[in-house]
């Protein structure tokens, strides 16, 4: 595994946008089940059909989903002429510990 700037994992989270991408991956069988060139849990959801559903261009998608993965949180397959999409859990939950223990983040 490589070592991920926190820097870019920060700049990736700060855009709703990019929050939302992360929130629908979460349950790509709810929120892509039409899907029809790949099973959208087993592989991933397609660049195409993210930025259709957000109302945005391919490049302007591409562009969000490439901060995401530079910070480690999104995994890009290619199969033939399509990229698909999923979460990286175990980068987000790292992430989510560090930012926890950087704070002091205690329960309430």
């Amino acid at each position: 595994m490589f070592m991920t700037n926190r820097e870019d994992q920060i700049k990736a989270l700060a855009s709703e946008l990019r929050m939302e991408i992360l929130r629908v991956l979460d349950d790509p069988g709810e929120h892509f089940s039409h899907q029809v060139s790949a099973d959208p849990v087993e592989l991933g959801v397609c660049v195409h059909l993210l930025a259709s559903k957000f109302g945005v261009s391919q490049p302007t998608m591409s562009r969000h989903l490439e901060l995401l993965k530079r910070a480690g949180f999104l995994v890009a397959k290619r199969q033939q002429k399509w990229t698909y999409c999923s979460r990286d859990e175990s980068a987000l939950a790292e992430y989510s510990e560090w930012l926890r223990g950087s704070l002091n983040i205690r329960a309430v």
